[in-house]
C-alpha cells in the first residue's frame, strides 16, 4: 500500500489519487490537519513501529504537504505549545515508518529546502549560476551591485508565499530599482538572495521523479510581466529536449540531495548557456502536465508502485 502525506487542499495529490483509483491501487492518504483526529499509538515493540488509523506498514510513501490541526484553543501560549508537540509528532511518524521507498524522505526534504545549501551542491557539481550574495551589510551589497552596474534582482530566502486572511500572497523575483539603489542604506538587510540579473532566451522547468527526467520550456521574455519572473502571469509550456550533459547534472543533483524528486528552475541566456537558478523538492508539476504533454504523475505512480 502506498501512504500519501498531505492535507485536503493539495490539489496535486488529488491529480494522482485519481488515477489511483481507477487503476484499483491500493493506497492511504493522511491529511495531516486531522493528525488530532486519527487513531494512533506507538508501542517499543519488537519492531518499533507506528500505527496510524490501524495501518503501520507501506511499500512506498510520498511526501507530499503538510498542515498542522486547527486546534479551537484561545489560550494563543497553550495553543502554540500544542502545536509544536503536534509537529514533533509528525517528524517521529515519518522516522519511524515501515516503508522501503519514500518520495522524498522529509529530512532530506527540508534539507534541500536550504537555498544555499543547494547552490553550494550544484556549484560543487559544475551547474553554471548567477553571482550570488546573502548579506546584512550594505557596503557589501554596494559592491556587489557596482560590480553588476545595478543589474541585481533579490528573491526570498525561503518560500516566498505570505498567508493572508483569504489566502496566500505571492513574493516574486523582483528587479531592484534604481530609487531603492540610490537609499540602500535606509533599507534593513533582512535574510534574502540578491543575484546578478541574466538577460534570458527562455525559462525551463526540468522535473524529476526517480530517475526520469520531464523539461518544459517557457518563453517567458514574450510579455513584459513575465520577464523577471513568468510566474506573474498565466504563460504557456511545451515540452522540451533538455541537452544530455544538462540532464545528468539535474539528475546528479537529486541524488546528491538524496530526493527522488525535485523541481529544478534553470535559464538559457542569450549566449546559449544553461544557468542553474533552484531546485525545489517538492514542487508543482500538474500544469505541466496538463499543457506540455508531461507524464509525471504516471512516473510518480510507477514509482511508488515498484
Amino acid at each position: 500500500m502506498i501512504l500519501i502525506i498531505t492535507h485536503k487542499e493539495d490539489f496535486t495529490a488529488d491529480f494522482v489519487i485519481d488515477k489511483l483509483n481507477n487503476n484499483g491501487i491500493k493506497y492511504f492518504r493522511f491529511n495531516c490537519e486531522d493528525i488530532d483526529k486519527a487513531n494512533y499509538f506507538f508501542e517499543n515493540n519488537s519492531d518499533c513501529t507506528f500505527n496510524i488509523n490501524n495501518l503501520s506498514s507501506f511499500k512506498s510513501v510520498w511526501f507530499r504537504r503538510t498542515k498542522l490541526p486547527d486546534l479551537d484553543i484561545k489560550d494563543e501560549a497553550e495553543k502554540l505549545y500544542l502545536l509544536g508537540d503536534y509537529d514533533a509528532l509528525l517528524d517521529n511518524i515519518y522516522a519511524v515508518l515501515d516503508a522501503k521507498k519514500w518520495l522524498s524522505h522529509p529530512k532530506d526534504v527540508y534539507q534541500a529546502e536550504n537555498k544555499i545549501y543547494q547552490i553550494k551542491i550544484a556549484q560543487e557539481l559544475g551547474f553554471k549560476m548567477p553571482d550570488t550574495l546573502i548579506t546584512n551589510q550594505h557596503s557589501v551589497l554596494r559592491k556587489f551591485i557596482d560590480k553588476h552596474k545595478e543589474n541585481i534582482i533579490i528573491k526570498p530566502i525561503r518560500q516566498g508565499r505570505i498567508r493572508e486572511q483569504n489566502g496566500f500572497k505571492t513574493i516574486f523575483t523582483n528587479k531592484i530599482n534604481s530609487s531603492t539603489i540610490k537609499e540602500l542604506e535606509n533599507y534593513n538587510l533582512t535574510p534574502c538572495i540578491f543575484q546578478e540579473y541574466i538577460e534570458k532566451e527562455y525559462e525551463l522547468r526540468i522535473t524529476v521523479v526517480g530517475n526520469k527526467i520531464f523539461s518544459a520550456k517557457v518563453d517567458s521574455q514574450k510579455l513584459e510581466e513575465t520577464k523577471i519572473d513568468w510566474r506573474k502571469k498565466k504563460i504557456p509550456f511545451q515540452p522540451y529536449s533538455l541537452p544530455n550533459e544538462i540532464s545528468e547534472k539535474c539528475l546528479a543533483l537529486t541524488q546528491k540531495l538524496n530526493l527522488s524528486f525535485g523541481a529544478i528552475d534553470i535559464i538559457k541566456n542569450k549566449n546559449g548557456e544553461y544557468i542553474f537558478l533552484e531546485i525545489n523538492p517538492n514542487g508543482q508539476w500538474a500544469w505541466l502536465e496538463t499543457e506540455a504533454g508531461l507524464k509525471i504523475s504516471d512516473e510518480i505512480i510507477n514509482f511508488l508502485s515498484n
